[in-house]
């Protein structure tokens, strides 16, 4: 598993490097609308990450039950 993601990575900093290399020039215009639409994006990424892994990020800040217990078996 670790060699696959160490090929992912090399081949994915290759083709930016490659990328970056080769450019050429765009005759285009850029809305300034378009960097709302990037960090939209990138808010409902982290938005959703968090959503979906709320209950092991609850799990880091809280105790469990078992820890809650006294040495006389009685909860706190």
């Amino acid at each position: 598993m670790a060699l696959k993601l160490k090929y992912f990575a090399v081949t994915a900093a290759l083709f930016v490097a490659l990328s970056f290399c080769f450019e050429r020039r765009a005759y285009a215009y850029v809305d300034p609308g378009s960097s709302l639409l990037l960090f939209q994006s990138l808010s409902a990424i982290v938005t959703g990450a968090i959503f979906y892994f709320r209950r092991k990020i609850k799990a880091l800040f809280t105790r469990s039950s078992a820890d809650a217990t006294d040495v006389s078996g009685k909860s706190r």
